[in-house]
């Protein structure tokens, strides 16, 4: 009877490298009856169970861990889930293990959760003692009430002390049972094994010092291989296989595991959630509508009976926490702003009723599944929510989601090379001839890549590198926290879902999401939007240097400057809107009102942007709309005739064929899946359905054929919605406080060089004054002075937080005059050519008066000067002696304007004082491309750049021709120039260093950079 009991599969971080779907159909080939998992923790356990079940094996469900024994020594054991109490174990033990440091299991914790578990003590070379053996296995039997103790053959190779071993057993009572770890597939599988070990821990092959490993013959064996390893010992087969067939617990089915929210005395959920939503109606609305209240007790019906009244309690109360301590939150996302309850609670911020945004979208009675309402967070201030809802509802019931990052074609070729010790010039052939694509396999590019081909070919290390890297793609690699998923249980969660340690002391489940979600427990998404963060830092200065809020909420929705900027296209830092085609569209659309910016939000998808040339036709009245029928109009009035939304849909189908809202969505659920079956069914329903309401035949075929083909370009008009509020708010801070946005958006974009470039050329060609870092004026981010931007200190490399506070604690209200008065103010312990330099380089001094030469030089005379009055920055002593003996500067010269600029580029990523292409640019009577818009410029176009020659590199080709690369600078960036031997000659006499030149060239990218050919210089 053929059984596989120590599988340790490719889910456990390369300690294994089994794929499941090349084992599953082995073993049902070989006619396996049953397989056990022992991975180190239940990683991959759920997927392992459903594949066995799929191929008609056995899956035996077990782990292995470190057993920690009470004199502190550890020793190996395999445990395994008998029925259903000891999966549940097998739950905790796992957990139990990966909370701790070191990741052991205490003996009396194996007390605690031994029942309904087999153990197995496997006597391995590492395990084995021959003088304490004998004492674990009574130790381990004291607490374990089924215990086996392990012999393996791998390879038929017995272990050296086997014999002593059987004694041991025969003295302690215990029986024996064979066993086999496998941890690859196939026998010639172990090198692919050695380099994932070596990956895993870090070593490289050749490395003299990497562990030796301590795995052989770790393959799955056939089943005659494997009764010849224990031919003289076939009871120890059968007792493994006794153990495997008797190990019966299963994965619990999927259940609903929605946590109780706390509600007073008297009250229910349901009672409570209703009294809260009349509540925030009134709050929001003052006056309300009869029918607002017809839609809220609908709503709240369909809530009640699905069982999810705790659930909107829960999101409300920690949306209520969110905005009573400050942190921005979204006006709402996906199709949860489609509900009036979620709108009255605060959950959103979109009025469905004034948006004509449909429940049923959101939840349906007719679909069971959990509500997801995802909550978009300012990125810097998620963790605290996250935070308070695990103090909330207690460490034990909250947890984040943990999330495996696998070894893709691109990263299995890195790590693999990096293992194998391959030079830096092979990695980066490696990274440029293969990418990432969507399911892209390795073997897949190499076939595709004739230079890979040749390249492989030449080296029989490089054959072993291929073979070594195709066997490990696929595998998960390491383990992280997933970006916005949290888990929420009624009971612990050790009781559902192992955990281990994760992040700000909350846990990280070791389950993926779409197990975690099908277990049943509550899945919330508290996701981080970078645009909230900006808009808070928005709100934060408006109040620094004004008192007043702003209030997002609060901004009409017809500002005529906000709408102008949207028709201009000038969406530079807008959410949604900045890229280059987004603009074009706003350009051709020209919108004038709120419904064309989240309807363009829709319309710009592969698929459904085929028809922004026609709606801009009709809303600018080129073209006329004919519907195909006349009570179309209605539903498709506001996207000029054309099927934009999902909701529209589900309107359509209500409004044609008599469908319920949850029947129109169980069609658009339908019809958007292809399926022909489904399809035929559906126009069938749909047709009769019409028929029955009086509407023709030939029309409702002709409107369900309409549906069928926008279900898939159909967006959620609820999602649009919700995020153009948070485009067209930027927009309006933009139009309207334009130097409030650019600070902070330049604030967001630290440390990224091209960014900062952009938003600086489009400042100052707003005509909003750049002010230069001030050692006195400053705060650490940048701030608005008199309606301009004054930089940050922040925005200097090398300019940590803690030295900010340091000068802000320094500064006085009379302030410093010199280079020495800043020195002694902050003491010689803080005032470093570390600390000072960068300070300089960025004109952060200017303001004592002084050439940025003469403060360079001057460096360490102010060092010596406030080491000598004040080493800590105590002013007294300095009073004192300054009035006796004024210190003086070094001489150091003035500072060209070219080096000046490279500091400030240096350490600022900009340049914040002109650039002298900047005046050459003004007097050309010819428009030129910034360069660094050149990488936007379509590959082989003809181009005319100018800007200042930085470096010169003259070369000789291989026929002794003369040639040159240039690095051109403008104010924008640095672009790299080729000129050919056949141009060099007429050339070359303007090829001057610092020299201001016009080119005129062809664009082309030579390992993914953009580069110009030159074919014409002028000197300008």
């Amino acid at each position: 009877m053929l059984v596989y009991p120590q599988i340790v599969t490719g889910a456990d971080l390369l300690r294994g490298i089994i794929k499941l779907d090349q084992l599953a159909p082995l073993l049902q080939r070989r006619g396996a009856r049953s397989v056990g998992i022992v991975n180190s923790k239940m990683y991959g356990v759920r997927s392992f169970c459903k594949v066995m079940e799929k191929y008609g094996i056995q899956p035996v469900i077990g782990l292995s861990m470190n057993l920690e024994l009470e004199d502190g020594t550890t020793t190996l054991l395999y445990a395994y889930a008998k029925d259903d109490k000891g999966y549940g174990n097998l739950l905790k033990m796992s957990s139990a293990i990966s909370v701790r440091e070191p990741e052991t299991l205490p003996l009396k914790w194996l007390q605690a959760y031994s029942d309904g578990c087999v153990f197995i003590c496997p006597m391995t070379d590492r395990s084995w003692n021959d003088k304490r053996s004998e004492e674990t296995i009574h130790t381990i039997r004291k607490v374990c009430q089924t215990v086996y103790i392990g012999i393996s053959r791998p390879g038929g190779v017995k272990h050296h002390a086997e014999d002593e071993i059987v004694h041991i057993a025969e003295r302690t009572e215990t029986t024996i049972t064979a066993y086999h770890e496998s941890r690859y597939i196939a026998e010639d599988d172990a090198f692919a094994f050695e380099v994932a070990t070596a990956i895993r821990s870090g070593y490289k092959l050749n490395d003299p010092s990497r562990p030796q490993i301590d795995v052989f013959n770790a393959y799955v064996p056939e089943e005659q291989e494997f009764h010849k390893w224990f031919s003289n010992r076939p009871e120890w087969i059968t007792t493994m296989a006794e153990i495997m067939l008797s190990c019966n617990a299963k994965l619990p089915p999927s259940r609903t595991l929605m946590p109780a929210f706390p509600v007073p005395e008297g009250q229910t959920s349901a009672s409570l959630l209703k009294r809260n939503c009349e509540e925030g109606l009134i709050r929001r609305l003052g006056t309300v509508n009869p029918s607002y209240y017809e839609r809220l007790r609908t709503e709240l019906m369909v809530i009640e009976n699905m069982g999810f009244s705790d659930y909107f309690l829960i999101v409300e109360d920690f949306m209520r926490f969110s905005k009573e301590n400050g942190i921005l939150t979204g006006p709402g996302r996906g199709s949860s702003a489609g509900s009036l309850v979620a709108y009255s609670l605060g959950i959103t911020d979109v009025d469905p009723i004034k948006y004509g945004l449909i429940f049923e979208r959101f939840l349906n009675p007719g679909r069971i599944t959990m509500p997801d309402i995802d909550i978009d967070f300012a990125d810097n201030r998620r963790s605290e929510v996250i935070e308070y809802v695990a103090k909330k509802y207690g460490k034990a019931h909250v947890a984040q989601i943990i999330t495996f990052g696998t070894l893709s074609s691109k990263s299995v070729a890195r790590n693999v090379a990096r293992v194998f010790d391959f030079s830096n010039e092979e990695m980066t052939f490696l990274s440029r001839q293969i990418q990432d694509g969507h399911s892209k396999r390795l073997e897949e590019s190499v076939n595709q890549s004739k230079a890979l081909q040749d390249w492989i070919a030449m080296d029989p290390i490089r054959v072993k590198w291929f073979q070594a890297a195709k066997t490990l793609e696929g595998l998960p690699r390491n383990a992280s926290t997933h970006a916005a998923g949290v888990i929420l249980s009624p009971t612990p969660l050790v009781e559902n879902v192992p955990l281990q340690n994760g992040g700000d002391d909350i846990y990280l489940t070791q389950w993926a999401m779409g197990d975690v979600e099908e277990i049943g427990l509550l899945k919330m998404d508290f996701l981080g939007l970078r645009n909230l963060t900006l808009m808070d830092r928005i709100q934060s200065m408006v109040y620094y240097d004004t008192g007043k809020e702003l209030h997002y909420g609060d901004i009409p929705l017809d500002d005529a400057k906000t709408f102008d900027l949207f028709k201009k296209g000038d969406m530079t830092g807008i959410f949604q809107f900045e890229s280059a085609g987004m603009r074009d569209a706003l350009r051709l659309i020209k919108p004038d009102e709120f419904s064309d910016l989240y309807a363009i939000n829709a319309l710009y998808r592969p698929g459904p942007m085929e028809n922004i040339p026609l709606y801009s036709r009709r809303k600018n009245n080129k073209e006329t709309i004919n519907y195909v029928h006349p009570q179309l109009e209605p539903i498709l009035r506001e996207t000029e005739g054309i099927i934009v939304y999902q909701e529209q849909i589900m309107q359509i189908a209500v409004q044609i064929a008599g469908f319920t809202m949850a029947e129109a969505d169980l069609l658009r659920r339908a019809v958007s899946k292809k399926n022909r079956d489904v399809l035929r069914r559906e126009r069938e329903h749909f047709v009769r359905s019409a028929v029955q309401h009086n509407f023709p035949e030939h029309s409702a075929t002709e409107i369900y054929d309409l549906i069928v083909k926008f279900a898939d370009y159909g967006f959620p008009k609820s999602h649009a919605v919700a995020y153009s509020l948070i485009s067209y708010q930027l927009a309006y801070v933009k139009a309207n406080a334009p130097a409030y946005f650019y600070a902070a958006l330049l604030s967001m974009t630290a440390g990224n060089q091209e960014k900062t470039m952009e938003y600086i050329n489009e400042i100052r060609g707003k005509g909003i004054k750049i002010l230069p870092p001030s050692i006195q004026k400053s705060k650490y981010s940048h701030i608005v002075e008199k309606g301009s931007i004054r930089i940050g200190l922040g925005a200097i490399k090398g300019v940590t937080p803690s030295f900010y506070n340091v000068v802000k604690e320094a500064r006085t209200t009379d302030g410093w005059t010199t280079l020495f008065d800043f020195s002694v103010a902050i003491g010689a312990t803080n005032f470093t050519e570390k600390t000072i330099l960068p300070l300089i380089k960025a004109g952060a001094l200017d303001e004592f008066g002084e050439n940025r030469s003469v403060l360079l030089a001057s460096i360490e005379a102010a060092r010596n000067h406030a080491q000598f009055v004040s080493p800590d920055g105590d002013d007294l002593l300095h009073e004192i002696i300054y009035s006796v003996a004024k210190p003086k500067y070094s001489p150091g010269g003035s500072m060209p304007r070219f080096a000046m600029l490279e500091y400030e580029r240096e350490v600022l990523g900009f340049y914040l004082s002109e650039h002298p292409a900047v005046e050459m640019k003004k007097t050309l009577g010819e428009q030129v491309v910034d360069l660094v818009h050149v990488p936007d410029v379509k590959e082989r176009s003809i181009v005319k750049v100018a800007g200042m020659i930085r470096e010169i590199k003259r070369i000789r080709t291989k026929k002794g021709e003369a040639m040159a690369f240039l690095t051109l600078q403008d104010e924008t960036g640095e672009l790299s120039c080729t000129i050919f031997p056949r141009q060099y000659a007429g050339m070359n006499i303007h090829l001057q260093e610092l020299a201001m030149v016009q080119v005129t060239g062809t664009t082309e990218k030579r390992n993914g950079q953009p580069q110009l050919i030159v074919q014409q210089i002028v000197r300008v």
